[in-house]
């Protein structure tokens, strides 16, 4: 729910009818989506907020920046374009913030991972919407059972031409964001043995994983349109790849990470995502490259950072050796370092180095499962770790948000009409 709203696009010097500049560098603005669990405040048991106020008061308040999922246990949020990632970092802090208020105001919490350690997706209303049914009636079990909590990583990249050659380059780097973000090792009350379980769910739906590289946009058009034409999908918001051009924004949408539970990994996970983008435009404003690897390479790295995340290892295809996923990602960060004073998010990203040094959430859940013994306990850490950084007094931010414009609202109303559209 990235709220790309025509006055914001005005204020940043942007008009998206498709004939942006191809010459022009990039924005890299950035946009945030988060997925939260509505948790019981004792058990940290997820609770449905259907027949509760929480999403009339938060619309209130918040407008378009939340909104439900298809499970009543679960609100998404999403924040305004951000010109940098300093915005970004107080734009989730707000919202996240005003939603754990009017939580508590309900007598709920909410909590950041992406699969909850012991609720059982049988358990769980469906939100009553009419898109939600209609996904369960195509997708059945599937939809059912996709009790599952992500984010998403939306960075301005307003040529089509270059979202394209940019995403096929950053396929390779997705496997080491995933393992940084892994926060997901409990289902249904069982210990897993993967870092990350939610990828391993979603992957069950059509169309997700790492997408296949495109030579040009115009192949891209054309593999959309063979989808739509042959009956596949209808539109091409029903494409959920890991990363993947966005079809109504002008965006390259980050889409493989697991929701992490502090803010701080949030922002410091989208500012390694807007670097890695920054650099390879650097790159191919040179006429440079990345080396573009096969998918099914790629793929073997992705089952690595599901399985291991960054306690295992990762091919470095370039030296055809697996090597210590921490140190490969350290790698990375040297990759695009000369980008990050330009973008102003050196201090957020060298956050990153303290997730390598304590852990991912996975990690840090599986150690207080180890020392507790308790799958409840691994919850209430969830819930307390989700509100680390949140504000208590949030009554200065109350009056910041506004109602979307008319066109924005225009573009919004137009936007769900064919919108289908799962984690």
């Amino acid at each position: 729910m990235y709220t790309w709203g025509s006055s914001n696009m005005e204020d940043i010097g942007v008009t998206y009818d498709g004939s942006y500049d191809p010459y022009a560098r990039p924005s890299f603005t950035l946009g945030i989506e988060e997925e939260y669990m509505v948790l019981d405040p004792i058990t940290s048991d997820l609770r449905s907020h259907v027949n509760l106020e929480l999403i009339s008061k938060g619309r209130v308040l918040l407008h378009e920046h939340i909104k439900p999922e298809m499970h009543g246990s679960m609100l998404e949020i999403g924040t305004g374009i951000c010109r940098n990632v300093t915005e970004a970092q107080f734009e989730v802090t707000k919202i996240r913030s005003i939603v754990a208020h009017l939580a508590r105001q309900n007598g709920l919490r909410i909590g950041a991972a992406s699969t909850h350690p012991f609720a059982k997706w049988q358990d769980q209303d469906i939100y009553p919407d009419e898109r939600y049914k209609v996904m369960v009636e195509d997708m059945q079990m599937l939809a059912r059972s996709l009790l599952i909590f992500g984010m998403h990583i939306h960075i301005g990249i307003e040529n089509r031409e270059t979202q394209i050659q940019l995403m096929n380059e950053m396929r390779y780097f997705m496997p080491h964001v995933l393992a940084i973000s892994s926060n997901s090792p409990f289902w249904m009350g069982m210990e897993t043995g993967l870092k990350s379980y939610r990828s391993k769910v979603f992957e069950r739906f059509p169309r997700t994983a790492l997408p296949d590289s495109f030579s040009s946009w115009k192949e891209y058009d054309a593999y959309v349109q063979l989808l739509v034409h042959t009956g596949s999908i209808d539109n091409a918001k029903k494409i959920w790849w890991d990363i993947r051009p966005h079809p109504v924004f002008p965006t390259l949408e980050v889409r493989i990470c697991d929701l992490p539970m502090r803010i701080e990994e949030t922002i410091a996970i989208a500012a390694l995502c807007q670097a890695i983008a920054a650099k390879l435009f650097s790159l191919y404003e040179k006429n440079l490259s990345f080396r573009h690897y096969r998918r099914s390479l790629m793929m073997e790295n992705k089952w690595r950072a599901v399985r291991y995340g960054l306690d295992g290892k990762l091919i470095d295809f370039g030296r055809q050796k697996e090597m210590p996923a921490r140190e490969l990602i350290k790698e990375l960060l040297d990759f695009v370092d000369d980008v990050v004073d330009d973008l102003g998010s050196r201090k957020q990203l060298e956050y990153v180095y303290n997730i390598l040094e304590n852990g991912s959430g996975a990690d840090r859940q599986l150690k207080v499962f180890r020392e507790t013994g308790s799958i409840e306990e691994v919850a209430h850490y969830i819930q307390r770790e989700s509100n680390v950084g949140v504000i208590e007094d949030v009554t200065p931010f109350l009056h910041e948000f506004h109602a979307p414009s008319d066109d924005a609202l225009a573009e919004k109303v137009s936007s769900l009409k064919s919108e289908n559209d799962p984690r």
